[in-house]
């Protein structure tokens, strides 16, 4: 454990950052799913929506920092083309 105040501070902060990345990263993982179950039901209208909000999802964890912009194009690509294929 630190016992310099200001590494202390620093490790609240991450702690906190760590807890919310991990709650936006689950909700990222729960968006792509409902694509996926939605292009397995072959619902094309529930899967675009579910689409725009992963994408969304996707772009803005790009923006914070928390994913790697290839890890998003990837993503992204590999949902548009299974929905795509309905």
């Amino acid at each position: 454990m630190a016992n310099i105040k200001q590494q202390i501070k620093r490790n609240k902060t991450n702690e906190k950052r760590r807890l919310r990345n991990a709650s936006f990263k689950s909700s990222v993982k729960t968006a792509i799913k409902a694509v996926e179950l939605a292009v397995q039901a072959k619902d094309k209208e529930k899967a675009t929506v579910a689409l725009s909000f992963a994408h969304k999802k996707l772009d803005k964890g790009q923006a914070k920092g928390i994913f790697h912009k290839n890890f998003v194009g990837r993503h992204k690509s590999q949902l548009t083309k299974s929905v795509n294929s309905l």
